[in-house]
């Protein structure tokens, strides 16, 4: 954290430093003290550039989609095959939420912990992007049903859903003080749940 920013400050280091404190204490317990003082900059500053601290928030996840948590998406887009992009999902899920240089586990899942009923719509917008991820993650997965990758009666939004679950366990894990390999072991162990593809079934 720094400390007398000059008035024309980077905007993308403002939020990086702003992703940082609504990450490690999420979004209600952050005050706009400890955003000042992790900024470098006095709240008259922070509202004409970013707005209140609801505004800022919001940003700041934005920038936070776009980087520490962009490989979610890329696993998706980039991997031809469901299972290999879940494999990649968790492997480096358990490689961000174990950063040295962050705070732990994901802030989507950790920001809105215990909202005051006044912060209900961060907590819905949180809840929406994760909803986001979900879809993205079961399109990939109902994808390979049509393929044959995976038996044509496998139920895409169940096992997305699985998955889902799994992430947001090993995000817990990781604020709990789990070490990047504990959250491998249980990358591993969801990874057996994976159906045999379509070709492998054995018909009894």
């Amino acid at each position: 954290m720094r400390t007398g920013r000059p008035r024309s400050f980077d905007r993308d280091e403002a939020l990086d430093d702003a992703i940082t404190v609504f990450w490690e204490h999420g979004y209600d317990t952050t005050s706009m003290a400890m955003l000042t003082t992790a900024l470098g900059i006095g709240a008259p500053s922070i509202y004409a550039a970013f707005g209140d601290k609801r505004a800022l928030f919001l940003q700041a996840v934005d920038r936070y989609l776009a980087t520490y948590a962009a490989f979610t998406v890329r696993a998706l887009a980039e991997e031809p095959h469901a299972r290999d992009a879940v494999e990649r999902l968790l492997r480096e899920a358990a490689a961000a939420y174990t950063r040295p240089d962050r705070p732990r586990g994901c802030l989507l899942i950790t920001a809105a912990t215990n909202c005051s009923p006044q912060s209900a719509d961060i907590a819905t917008r949180l809840r929406e992007l994760r909803a986001e991820g979900a879809r993205a993650l079961t399109d990939k997965i109902a994808g390979a049903t049509r393929t044959g990758e995976l038996p044509a009666h496998t139920n895409a939004h169940a096992l997305a859903t699985f998955y889902g679950a799994v992430l947001k366990g090993m995000s817990a894990q990781a604020r709990d003080g789990a070490a990047r390999t504990d959250l491998e072991q249980i990358a591993e162990a969801a990874l057996l749940a994976w159906p045999p593809a379509a070709d492998q079934q054995t018909v009894q």
